[in-house]
């Protein structure tokens, strides 16, 4: 008996228990929100906003506002800093480094212990439940999976308590048993040099059963690409024989498929998209004939959502306090909170999480669209802001603002209109972001005016900086000038010349510059 059928036994149980979210997704829900309540009564949040009487949905959105990042900022600082009982029961020693807002070049998310493992753990344990249910042939567990990781750092030195990479977080607190079926090794997994990474993760990989991989689709590209160099084959397959599904999350996997296509030519190859990110697990692909996801209605998450109003062909929105400084083509959103049982397929949502990490009615900036209400499936359609995240960078309005002021302060150049996007990665796994810019005042030097913009949006975005890090991921951005007048006769084909249309500062597709491009 091989070692996957007797894990399929133990996973079993889990088969059963998901079936509740065809028809008692609004109960698990509201067993989840009186559960995270009652836990967080006695914290100094739970306290000022009276969760000990709070009995009904109802009572928490009266008494509990809704919060972004900034709202947040200060008490997740006095627990960096060793304060207990804050948002969350007793002291969080872990916290997962994200992009910034547009106050601060990083946000750090707390990630309890409850959260570790009623949260993000619980998503992964999910992902392969769903997989082996789904897939009765599968023999994952005779072999190893290739799992990618980020890096961790000492929190403000206090013992034990440190920061850095979710995925660092996951690697560094997992159940030991799960490093038998595993590659790479801790140490390398935790690497911080990533090109010094990606090498040994290969040379550590390459000669192991590898029937399975999970991580960032443009990481694992990377990583692959150097197994296919160091190996001299022609397709993956010829490495890994018996490689047979991919868990991929963190970013669009449009862009990339093709290329694992051409790289994996196997037919017994799967997919499963999984929706995880720094505050928590939301979403998995529980059919692979569905491209939506499911809800997970049962973890430490409670879901609120807010409908997003369109006008034209752009989401408006500004839920945050810092949304209408990040973005000046927002405008006010006043519809109404809901919970999960009260939303609509087919409407763009904001996605508002409370969850044992201490986050509450927080406003995580994805946007999502429901498929499905029975079960609660969903796509993700974007941020709540206009960003390019192609590649985990996550870059938003505001960095583009601030760099672009940097170098226009720098050259002597003045801006007139810009828009950027993504160039997605080639057969080399070479990407990265196309600027189109309409100067009034053009620099005298265009190649210096793009490394000054290129180091400031390192310094002001953490992820981009990481993407960046010795080109290995990202390379350095291209401008190209556009001609006078270029983005006028562009609105004016749109018939948006004038009035409140404005130009798409950046995007996560290359619709809107091929159009300029082309003219």
């Amino acid at each position: 008996m091989s070692i996957t059928s007797i894990a399929r036994r133990l996973f079993a149980p889990r088969w059963r228990e998901l079936e509740r979210h065809l028809n008692g997704a609004e109960e698990l829900q509201r067993q989840v929100l009186s559960r995270l309540v009652n836990s967080a009564k006695d914290t100094e949040w739970g306290r000022y906003h009276h969760y000990g009487s709070m009995k009904t949905y109802e009572d928490f959105v009266r008494c509990c506002p809704l919060t972004s990042y900034e709202d947040l900022k200060g008490h997740i600082d006095r627990m960096r800093h060793g304060e207990q009982d804050v948002l969350w029961p007793g002291r969080v020693k872990w916290y997962a480094k994200s992009s910034g807002t547009t106050n601060d070049k990083s946000k750090f998310i707390p990630v309890s212990k409850e959260g570790l493992k009623r949260l993000h753990y619980k998503g992964g344990t999910d992902a392969v439940a769903i997989y082996l249910r789904n897939n009765p042939q599968s023999r994952m567990f005779d072999g190893k999976g290739l799992i990618l990781g980020g890096s961790h750092q000492p929190n403000y030195n206090l013992p034990g308590s440190l920061v850095g990479d979710l995925s660092a977080i996951l690697i560094e607190n997992i159940n030991p048993v799960v490093n038998l079926v595993r590659v790479p090794q801790k140490e390398t997994a935790l690497l911080s040099d990533f090109e010094l990474k990606r090498d040994r993760i290969a040379r550590e990989a390459m000669h192991k059963n590898v029937t399975n991989l999970s991580g960032v689709p443009s990481w694992m590209l990377s990583v692959l690409n150097r197994v296919m160099e160091l190996s001299g084959k022609t397709h993956l397959e010829e490495v890994w024989p018996n490689l047979e599904v991919f868990f991929h999350g963190g970013v669009a996997f449009t862009p990339y498929r093709e290329q694992y296509q051409q790289l994996i030519t196997s037919p017994k190859m799967h997919y499963m998209e999984t929706y995880n990110a720094s505050e928590g697990f939301f979403g998995l692909q529980d059919d692979p004939a569905d491209k939506s996801m499911l809800l997970m209605a049962d973890y430490d998450v409670f879901y609120e959502f807010q409908e997003l109003r369109v006008e034209g062909s752009e989401l408006r929105d500004v839920s945050s306090d810092d949304q209408s400084k990040a973005s000046q083509h927002s405008t006010l959103n006043t519809q109404p909170v809901v919970p999960l049982w009260g939303v609509e397929t087919g409407k763009n949502y904001a996605m508002i999480i409370s969850t044992s990490c201490g986050l509450w009615r927080y406003m995580i900036g994805d946007t999502i669209q429901f498929t499905s209400t029975n079960p609660y499936k969903f796509i993700i359609s974007g941020r709540t802001k206009s960003f390019i995240n192609a590649f985990g960078e996550e870059l938003i309005v505001d960095n583009a603002e601030k760099g672009l002021a940097y170098a226009c302060q720098q050259t002597g150049a003045q801006v007139l209109e810009y828009t950027a996007a993504p160039v997605f990665m080639d057969k080399n796994a070479k990407c990265r972001h196309q600027w189109l810019i309409e100067f009034s005042v053009p620099p005298q030097d265009l190649q210096r005016f793009a490394r000054l913009l290129d180091a400031h949006l390192q310094e002001l975005n953490s992820d981009y900086e990481a993407k960046r890090y010795k080109d290995i991921t990202l390379q350095h951005l291209e401008i190209i000038q556009a001609r006078p007048g270029l983005f006028n006769d562009w609105l004016a084909s749109k018939g948006k010349l004038g009035g409140q249309h404005k130009v798409p500062r950046l995007s996560n597709s290359r619709e809107y510059i091929e159009e300029l491009l082309k003219l």
